[in-house]
Order: structure tokens, then C-alpha cells, then sequence
């Protein structure tokens, strides 16, 4: 069983989030098209998997949101990094730092 094009590994997902709005509040469509630009649209974050984790990664604590209006001016909710957030992403790009590490280190090996 492989993954999908544009499919992403399990765990990934909310570092993505937590690196999309590092930088600044984004509301949902924001953060996944962020995630397909900065992933060099490899990677998608469909609808159905994003909301629950903007959700979870809210009642974590990593995650803080408010209603704003959209370019488009509509009304969204933007998520933003909480002080706890911040410390998550830290430790999160730590980790997959080791895992990409380790995988370029095996596939090197061949």
C-alpha cells in the first residue's frame, strides 16, 4: 500500500499546520494552499483532514483562532501560533529533522 501523489505521511499533517502560520494568522484555505506552495505542491491538505486537525491542534493549545474577513472578504477563522504552539514546532521540526536525517542516511546506503 503507497501513498497517493500529493498524499501526506502520517504524523505530518500538523507540523504542515504549525509551519503555515508560523509567520502569520491564516484562515483554513490559506493553510492548506500554503502547504501545497512551500511543499512544491507535493503535498496536500484535503478539507476533510484539516479542519479536524485545525480543531484538535486547538484544544491542544497550539492553536488560537478568531473570526476575520478573507481576501476575498468573507468571513473566515484565522489560527495562529499559541506560545505553546511555538514550542510544539520546535520540537516537532527537531524530530522530523532526525527522521529525514535517518531516511537520506538508509536511501543513501543502496
Amino acid at each position: 500500500m503507497g501513498l497517493r501523489d500529493g498524499e501526506l505521511l502520517p504524523g505530518t499533517l500538523d507540523l504542515l499546520i504549525l509551519l503555515a502560520v508560523e509567520a502569520r494568522p491564516a484562515h483554513g484555505y490559506a493553510i492548506m494552499e500554503a502547504i501545497w506552495a512551500r511543499s512544491g505542491e507535493l503535498f496536500r491538505a484535503e478539507e476533510g483532514a484539516l479542519y479536524p486537525a485545525l480543531h484538535r491542534l486547538q484544544l491542544k493549545g497550539w492553536l488560537a483562532a478568531e473570526w476575520g474577513l478573507s481576501e476575498a472578504n468573507r468571513k473566515a477563522k484565522f489560527y495562529k501560533l499559541t506560545r505553546t504552539g511555538r514550542k510544539q514546532l520546535a520540537k516537532e521540526r527537531a524530530r522530523w529533522k532526525r527522521v529525514a536525517l535517518g531516511m537520506s542516511r538508509v536511501l543513501a546506503a543502496e
